[in-house]
């Protein structure tokens, strides 16, 4: 099978000069990575190529690298039904930077790249409705950002004096990081919780 996929990853390759800066299997599954600004082209060919196929758009997201230059990897799953393979496409991005939208290729990317962009911020240029997804209109910054606080910035809460739902500065009501060391939950070395030592 992987050498199935590494001829495939192969052809790809050659037949896409340039787009195409690497093909490998790994875990069983293809990878190919691309060349950002020739996105739509690689996608095209992977669809539409008979020894490929890739009809089946199965995910859209984004891998946060913040001490990168480009910081983002852009990351597509897809599927071939015809062939029964699977393909992984990742393409990098800088922060200020737009990768084209993939919705020409499979219409299904549309809700993809508004969690992308909703979760990482990256910005997909010429989608018709590139708006947030899974947060509320006023929320700030992107949460699956690695810089993003793991509080985040506002709370949110049903007030019943109001009568309705008030947003808040986080207050963390205890010292977030202020661990008990010498309980048996937060890894005392010593300690063996009951049962464990049928495993030595």
């Amino acid at each position: 099978m992987d050498e199935t996929l590494k001829s495939l990853g192969d052809s790809i390759a050659a037949a896409l000069p340039g787009a195409v800066e690497r093909a490998y299997v790994d875990f069983g599954e293809l990878n190919i990575v691309a060349e950002a600004s020739r996105i739509v082209e690689v996608l095209t060919h992977l669809r539409d190529a008979p020894d490929c196929l890739f009809v089946n758009l199965t995910d859209i997201t984004a891998v946060d690298y913040p001490s990168r230059e480009k910081r983002f990897d852009i990351v597509y799953h897809a599927l071939s039904p015809r062939h029964n393979h699977r393909i992984r496409v990742k393409a990098a991005v800088a922060e200020d930077e737009a990768i084209a939208s993939a919705i020409p290729v499979w219409p299904a990317a549309n809700w993809f790249e508004r969690e992308t962009y909703d979760m990482y911020g990256v910005l997909f240029a010429d989608h018709p409705d590139l708006r947030r997804l899974l947060t509320d209109y006023g929320f700030e910054g992107h949460p699956l950002r690695k810089d993003f606080p793991m509080t985040g910035y506002v709370e949110v809460r049903y007030d019943d004096a109001q009568k309705r739902v008030v947003y808040e500065p986080v207050k963390l009501t205890q010292e977030f990081r202020q661990f008990d060391f010498l309980s048996p939950w937060e890894g005392q070395p010593d300690y063996v919780l009951p049962g464990d030592e049928k495993a030595k």
